[in-house]
């Protein structure tokens, strides 16, 4: 009789777990398969990428993924850089590695800035919202490319910190003159200028996905769509399907075409002279991987330049970014402040970069890949991960802070120096216009 008793007991205690765990199912599943959850298993960039790839239709992976032409120079970003080496100094207290620093007289909590891309929308609805705030929360700065799916008031609304804005050199001067005039109230405090852009590169994998803004609905389309559910039912409910901050984009037409109608071929210096005298505050040229051309836009009032070849998106051939950042540092040391951009997937690699003269370093793809993968808590993933693996680098090199980096600590390939690091201004001492 006891012994019916226990099994009953025992019977019981198990029925009611079960129906306890058959009725949490649900939230489980929601908890383990959510973004947070998504973002949260995801320990490398590289792992991000995998997610996004997985969750995003191709065209859209490969939009963001691809390079110009055979893909040589956005291999080589990655390479070269990988390829600086790290030389590490051994019992230093290391035990309060600091990774804060200045941007223009900004402090931010990394060296690390978000670059500006286009259509960030498609890979998730939030796209640009979830990049800033994902930037903000971690103590950084976004900037908002002129070709994002969310427009700059909406961004600057949303965002909890400073959004920088980026532009081009169009053709249509009245067009840049009214969206100066909307970037001016927006509030935004420094302007970036893309130069390297005079006609659309060569990029094959768009033209093989036949790649349009706004997207074309094909068979191909729909059956991609239909094996990524969760991505779908996001663009569905709200598509961002065109650029935010462009009028008349919703004719169609592939992203080559439309890029060549707009860009300048023309352009020279005196139109980087015109954003100089219709802009206040500091200005960034973005897109430098000559001394020579880092040189003269610091004589024309830029506040910094971005050491660019574009993620490998414009001139395939062109040099790896790190390769090109000691010649540029070193052009303007003293003058304006210099950051990098091209191939960061390791908190290692902004080491590298501030090693051989850049302040802080942009990074795209890296962020995109999260955005793909988990919207914002994906996003903010991505940053968490190279802050920290930028924390565990600094400390197993001995170097107690970002501001100590300099050409001692790197090794390039040919086992050059870099240039003088560049030292932050003291809080207070930051130039108006740059």
């Amino acid at each position: 009789m006891d012994h019916d008793c226990r099994v009953n007991d025992f019977t019981t205690l198990v029925a009611r777990q079960v129906r306890a765990d058959v009725r949490a199912l649900p939230g489980r599943v929601v908890a383990r398969l959510g973004p947070e959850r998504l973002a949260e298993r995801a320990g490398t960039i590289a792992e991000l990428r995998a997610a996004a790839r997985r969750r995003v239709p191709g065209v859209v992976f490969d939009y963001v993924d691809g390079g110009a032409g055979d893909e040589v120079t956005l291999r080589r970003n990655v390479e070269a850089l990988r390829a600086v080496e790290l030389r590490p100094r051994v019992l230093v207290d290391v035990s309060d590695v600091r990774t804060g620093t200045t941007v223009l007289g900004q402090d931010i909590a990394l060296p690390l800035l978000g670059a500006p891309m286009g259509l960030a929308g498609l890979l998730h609805p939030a796209g640009e919202v979830a990049l800033a705030r994902a930037l903000h929360d971690a103590g950084s700065v976004s900037i908002l490319a002129a070709m994002a799916s969310c427009p700059v008031e909406e961004v600057t609304a949303a965002a909890a910190g400073p959004v920088w804005f980026q532009m081009y050199l169009w053709r249509d001067r009245g067009l840049l003159a009214d969206l100066l005039d909307r970037v001016k109230a927006a509030g935004v405090p420094v302007l970036v200028v893309t130069v390297d852009v005079p006609c659309a590169g060569t990029r094959d994998r768009d033209r093989r996905n036949g790649f349009s803004v706004p997207p074309r609905v094909t068979l191909r389309a729909l059956a991609d769509g239909a094996l990524r559910p969760r991505w779908s039912y996001g663009f569905v409910r709200r598509p961002r399907i065109s650029w935010g901050n462009l009028p008349g984009t919703a004719d169609g037409g592939s992203l080559a075409a439309r890029t060549n109608q707009q860009f300048d071929p023309a352009a020279t210096w005196a139109d980087l002279s015109w954003f100089r005298a219709n802009w206040d505050g500091p200005l960034v040229v973005k897109g430098i991987l000559n001394p020579a051309d880092a040189r003269r836009a610091v004589d024309l009032g830029a506040g910094a330049v971005v050491v660019s070849n574009h993620g490998g998106r414009q001139l395939d051939g062109a040099p790896p970014a790190i390769e090109a950042l000691p010649a540029v540092a070193g052009a303007v040391a003293g003058d304006a402040e210099v950051y990098f951009d091209g191939g960061i997937r390791r908190g290692a690699d902004i080491v590298r970069a501030l090693g051989l003269g850049a302040r802080a370093c942009l990074a795209g793809r890296a962020l995109a890949y999260g955005l793909g993968a988990a919207g914002q808590a994906g996003a903010a993933r991505a940053v968490a991960i190279l802050h920290a693996e930028l924390r565990t680098a600094l400390a197993l090199l001995g170097c107690p802070s970002v501001l100590d980096l300099g050409p001692a600590w790197v090794s390039a390939p040919d086992h050059q120096p870099g240039p003088p690091r560049q030292r932050p201004p003291r809080p207070g001492h930051a130039r108006s216009r740059t």
